[in-house]
């Protein structure tokens, strides 16, 4: 049972480094469930879960985190009727704040999907639509109204002007 534990706060642990840039900072979980499958290298947390390190945080009803075959985070997905994400990058007045019904963060591109009622907000200015995709490092936004299996959903920003 013990060793058990430990796996899971293993699994935890590889994508809340690689979210956050302070990798140093205490992990925080909350979840009423965790399933963890070592063979098929995925941990799925369910019940209003809710994940911080440092300055990201990721929340949904269901947050699936995939490892690759290295056992390096590939992929973190987040699911709920408001999934949340919220990236605090060092130097950055204020967080970027995304919503969803689905966010998926994919670790090698430092890439961040929101799916089906998407929101981003960075600073005072919002970006609205069936998909969008956000580049980290980049500060890149890619707006699309179209959703798989669902109606379209148009775009909408608000861009405030500059101080």
């Amino acid at each position: 049972m013990k060793s058990l534990i430990y796996i899971a706060l293993f699994a935890l642990a590889l994508p809340l480094s690689a979210l956050a840039q302070n990798s140093q900072a205490p992990i925080e979980v909350e979840a009423d469930r965790l399933d963890l499958d070592q063979r098929a290298g995925t941990a799925v947390y369910t019940g209003n879960v809710d994940i911080r390190q440092g300055g990201m945080q990721l929340r949904g009803e269901r947050v699936e985190i995939e490892r690759n075959e290295a056992g390096e985070l590939s992929r973190a997905t987040s699911t709920g009727e408001r999934a949340y994400l919220r990236h605090q990058a060092e130097g950055q007045e204020g967080p970027t704040e995304g919503w969803a019904r689905r966010i998926i963060y994919h670790v090698a591109e430092r890439r961040v999907e929101l799916i089906d009622q998407a929101e981003l907000t960075q600073q005072e200015d919002t970006f609205t639509g069936g998909r969008l995709e956000y580049f980290i490092d980049r500060e890149v936004i890619q707006a699309r109204s179209d959703v798989d299996g669902s109606e379209t959903q148009r775009i909408r920003m608000t861009l405030q002007p500059e101080q």
